[in-house]
């Protein structure tokens, strides 16, 4: 894949002779998204599939090669901490990554329409959803409006991090991510069977606010290289092939 602009500077153009094919398996998929995260935290983003021909490119039809199930947070921008671009990412967003029905039937179609090998759930640290089921559970006080909704979505994993001697809030978002991997693949006997056909991957994956850096939580796809491997090279190509 060509870079698209200087290192760090804004995206130029792209030709569409030099953009890489798209990911058609689980650990090609996920190779991309450690390259473009290792991209991003360098300070040497390439910015690929920015430019205005792939804009006009990906018009009449779109192949995106992940699924980022993530927290609604202001600071968990996918296309940016993966370093990606229009079209590469079916971003489905939600307070505390909480999977409803709408959340389950985006993945579905991501998945079964589209052909999305990859499904990452993405959290974070510090997760404000996870404090406030946590506040809830301690004070007995349910917040007001619709919060309840998301509390309640979170409540189990907080009852999991408990028996499991969990206390601190990172370790309950990990729990919480894990939690919510197994909520796809258990609600969504769609999912879960393209899973075992072997088309499709779910992960669970945690970004870190100021370092920037995302680690994985769950397992890699099968043939992937650990996401977050010290000097691990940007290649996709190498890193699937590790």
């Amino acid at each position: 894949m060509s870079r698209s602009g200087t290192l760090g500077g804004q995206p130029g153009p792209q030709r569409a002779a030099d953009r890489a094919p798209t990911p058609t398996e689980p650990a090609r998929a996920y190779a991309e998204l450690a390259a473009g995260n290792r991209r991003f935290v360098s300070g040497a983003p390439r910015h690929p599939n920015q430019d205005a021909g792939h804009r006009a490119a990906v018009a009449d039809g779109q192949h995106p090669f992940a699924v980022i199930v993530g927290c609604s947070d202001s600071r968990l921008a996918a296309e940016i901490i993966f370093d990606r671009g229009l079209g590469d990412l079916f971003v489905v967003r939600t307070a505390g990554h909480t999977a409803g029905p709408e959340v389950l039937g985006s993945v579905e179609y991501a998945v079964t329409v589209l052909g999305t090998p990859l499904v990452v759930v993405l959290g974070h640290d510090s997760c404000g959803a996870v404090q406030a089921a946590r506040e809830a559970a301690a004070t007995g006080v349910a917040p007001p409006g619709h919060l309840p909704a998301v509390v309640d979505a979170v409540l189990p994993s907080l009852r999991r991090a408990t028996a499991e001697g969990v206390d601190d809030v990172d370790g309950i978002v990990d729990i919480h991510i894990a939690q919510t991997v197994e909520t796809l693949l258990g609600q969504s006997p769609v999912l879960a069977d393209e899973v075992a056909q072997g088309r499709c991957a779910v992960v669970g994956m945690s970004y870190r606010l100021a370092a920037g850096v995302v680690r994985a939580v769950t397992p890699a796809p099968a043939g992937a290289a650990t996401f977050d491997a010290p000097g691990a090279s940007d290649d996709p190509a190498a890193s699937a092939a590790a």
